[in-house]
């Protein structure tokens, strides 16, 4: 992968992007109009073979052969003094020669152009991989609309710098990542997150670079780098995935320049034995020679796997989930546990309020309203939540509030209209009054893994708040969708036994680990992987990223910490932990993929030499059964494209 930083106006984008494979679109349809126009040829020359001489028959067939051989021969030989290593390439160009050489030049053609062919839908494949994440480019505006003191300024978007604000009118597409500061609109985010309805966007949250803002105008803060979006990263992703090989792939690419150098010792060995111990004519055996060179060759082997893999990275793509590498999604279906972090991936990350309790009801509104009051003056996450609480409830905060004064880690205390406010813990305000606050209902809430926040006015408690960390909508139906599949679910989480126990109940988790600190999750991930071999771990903080290294495919949430998403192999864009699931099985599929591609390839070279040893086969058909072959585990493999 380039190291290069990718920026909205870089030239070299597209030699970066496509590296190995430069300007693969071109490369697809020269490839497919060279074979097209090579076949046309051997059509050409079979129509008029009677009424032509021999040596312009000949010329024919020749061109057919240097049109629709040029590419693959050109890129055999280079690949052949690069690495010093024989391959299918230069395999093919000996075959094709050897039918030649033999007087048979239109089965030698036609090699040719199935070859040619093959070659042309795997260009096509890759082209498809690439096709959702460089049609981005396109979508991703190359200037902005500064906001400055005294007007509107239009900007490369490479220029904009942290903090500064631009203006986003409605049926925009937004140039930077940022956070809204004014106004409220629908965001198209389908090319980010694969998801086609729109979402509502509002003040202090988050928009994304190439997404469309549908309706009202917007001001947004920069709050990411031109070349640290997440539109950057979805292109630096693609880019390592489309690198990263599958295990069987680099199995594939080992065996076959060992596979390349036993054909052609037994070509060799072929066109002198049978002449000299089995009786056959010098002819019959040269002839058997280059049936075997050409239905030998592992083409369809060669082609089993990758351009299954490149399809089933580009479906998941297009459906909001990504890749780092073929390896990734090859070793997903074999997982048999997943353990998941609870902050931020099982739940929401952020406490709210699920039960408020009073001594009287006439004084509720009143003492909610205090109580927001005073917490309005904080930044703890538990203060914010009762805060918002009031909020929901319509509830204006009062306003005359004095005398604030925060106890870090235990509550705040304030005076309203001569009144003495604690608001906190049990322990701050008074553990054997809070133990029997309403019959002791706050010892039914803390079983249920609740934080208790206490309201106590001069010297009563008057109120009671159940707060909690609650479940993400789809956790629940996730982990029922990765049980049925005989998934072993396991939960880590910082938390204590209690609030851990109640959030796995909850979830359906199998089981839990609490008290896990950065190190000790790490360390359980490992044990894990001892009991269950193959263990994928999900998360989306900083602490999570080395758990997320550990195991044997890390998956970050998308809203998660740039840590975590630099170190996972695979990125769930929207956030949506059923797509595990759909992504589990889609690795499963282009498994089974691979494997009937590999034993079907296998089996065809089977049957292919065991009929030329019999000389049942003549050259003509051994051309059509092998490189019909090949074209057929290609067209497998684009299944996964849908």
């Amino acid at each position: 992968m380039t190291t290069e930083t990718l920026t909205q106006d870089d030239s070299t984008f597209f030699n970066s992007f496509f590296q190995k494979k430069p300007f693969v679109h071109f490369r697809a349809h020269r490839e497919l109009i060279a074979a097209i126009i090579s076949g046309l040829l051997i059509l050409a020359a079979w129509f008029i073979n009677d009424s032509i001489s021999s040596e312009f028959w000949i010329t024919i067939h020749l061109a057919a052969f240097v049109i629709g051989g040029y590419a693959k021969a050109k890129e055999g030989i280079q690949d052949t003094i690069a690495n010093k290593e024989l391959n299918v390439e230069m395999l093919m160009i000996f075959a094709a020669i050897g039918s030649a050489a033999i007087g048979y030049w239109a089965e030698g053609a036609i090699l040719i152009f199935i070859f040619a062919l093959s070659g042309a839908l795997e260009s096509y494949t890759l082209q498809k991989s690439n096709k959702e994440i460089s049609s981005l480019m396109d979508m991703q505006p190359e200037t902005a609309t500064k906001v400055t003191k005294d007007a509107f300024e239009t900007v490369p978007v490479s220029a904009l710098n942290l903090g500064d604000h631009i203006l986003v009118r409605a049926g925009e597409r937004i140039p930077a990542d940022g956070r809204i500061v004014t106004g409220i609109t629908s965001v198209d985010e389908s090319a980010i997150t694969g998801e086609s309805l729109p979402v509502n966007r509002q003040n202090d949250e988050n928009v994304f670079a190439g997404t469309v803002a549908l309706d009202g105008t917007i001001t947004v803060v920069i709050t990411k780098p031109a070349n640290e979006t997440l539109f950057q990263k979805i292109i630096k992703m693609v880019q390592t995935a489309q690198e990263e090989k599958s295990s069987s792939q680099l199995f594939i690419e080992r065996f076959e320049g060992t596979y390349v150098k036993i054909v052609l010792i037994t070509v060799l060995i072929m066109m002198f034995a049978p002449y000299l111990l089995l009786g056959w004519s010098f002819s019959e055996s040269i002839y058997r020679a280059m049936i075997l060179l050409v239905v030998a060759s592992p083409c369809a082997l060669v082609a089993s796997i990758m351009p299954a893999t490149l399809s089933a990275i580009s479906s998941s793509a297009r459906k909001g989930v990504l890749f780092k590498g073929g390896v990734h999604i090859e070793n997903l279906s074999h997982i048999k546990a997943i353990a998941f972090d609870k902050t931020g991936t099982l739940t929401n990350g952020k406490p709210k309020v699920t039960d408020f309790y009073t001594t009287t009801e006439s004084e509720k509104k009143k003492i909610m309203a205090i109580a927001a009051a005073i917490e309005n003056e904080s930044t703890h996450p538990l203060a914010q939540a009762i805060t918002g609480y009031s909020s929901i409830n319509n509830v204006t905060p009062s306003l005359n509030v004095q005398q604030v004064r925060t106890v870090n880690g235990h509550g705040v205390t304030a005076c309203i209209e001569g009144e003495h406010w604690e608001i906190g813990k049990a322990a701050f305000v008074g553990e054997h009054e809070a133990a029997g606050f309403l019959d002791g209902i706050s010892n039914s809430l803390a079983r249920e893994g609740k934080s208790l926040v206490f309201v106590k006015r001069d010297n009563r408690i008057v109120a009671l708040y159940g707060l909690k960390d609650t479940i993400r909508e789809d956790a629940k139906e996730a982990i029922a969708a990765v049980k049925k599949l005989g998934i072993h679910t396991i939960m880590l989480t910082g938390d204590n036994e209690t609030t851990a126990k109640a959030i796995a109940t909850e979830a359906g988790i199998d089981e839990f680990i609490a008290d896990c600190l950065p190190e000790e999750k790490v360390k359980n991930v490992k044990q894990l992987r001892k009991r269950f071999k193959n263990v994928a771990m999900v998360g989306d903080g900083i602490n999570d990223a080395p758990a997320l290294a550990s195991a044997n495919v890390g998956i970050a949430m998308g809203s998660g910490t740039d840590v975590a998403l630099e170190t996972a192999d695979m990125v769930l864009m929207k956030s949506s932990l059923p797509k595990i699931t759909n992504s589990i099985k889609v690795s499963a599929r282009m498994n089974r993929v691979v494997k009937q591609n590999i034993i079907f390839s296998l089996g065809v070279i089977l049957v292919l030499l065991a009929s030329n040893f019999l000389q049942v086969l003549d050259l003509p058909l051994g051309v059509i059964g092998h490189e019909g072959s090949t074209l057929l585990v290609i067209l497998n493999g684009l299944r996964l494209l849908k």
